[in-house]
């Protein structure tokens, strides 16, 4: 049996982000970019090509790395909402709360939905509170494609 040592990430333990990780495959990227330079588009195409399935979300794109993008969480159909594990969030502090708040109906609408992850230099206290608060593990200021890297190589 391995053991690995435990450290914090947002709060949790090094073997809670690995099951996350390990578990949950469906991201919506919100706010991801069709320039193939900014980040939420290197990490979306890194998340791919690791086994992860992508629903990009960008009001100002038809299709993102091969995938359809829609223009909000909320205009995504509801057969592919209901696989939604993880909404991973590539926008500013300020436009968390309102994302947040999305995130929280699809929780309610199908009851599949895990974690709220928001992007390094994000951060929204208030927002993360409402997320927990519904029953959602929030990792803030923390980048899914750098976390996986040193959880699994």
């Amino acid at each position: 049996m391995l053991i690995f040592p435990t450290i914090e990430v947002s709060g949790l333990s090094e073997n809670t982000i690995r099951k996350i990780l390990f578990d949950l495959k469906t991201v919506a990227v919100v706010g991801l970019s069709r320039e193939k330079g900014k980040a939420s588009y290197k990490v979306a195409s890194y998340l791919k090509k690791h086994g992860f399935q992508i629903v990009p979300v960008n009001p100002f794109a038809e299709e993102i790395l091969g995938v359809r993008s829609f223009k909000s969480l909320l205009d995504i159909p509801p057969e592919i909402q209901k696989t939604i594990d993880i909404v991973d969030i590539f926008r500013p502090s300020e436009d968390v709360p309102q994302i947040v708040e999305q995130s929280m109906c699809l929780k309610e609408m199908h009851h599949n939905l895990k974690v709220i992850w928001v992007q390094l230099g994000s951060i929204n206290e208030k927002a993360a509170e409402v997320a927990r608060e519904g029953g959602l593990i929030v990792i803030m200021n923390k980048c899914m494609m750098m976390e996986h890297k040193r959880l699994f190589k």
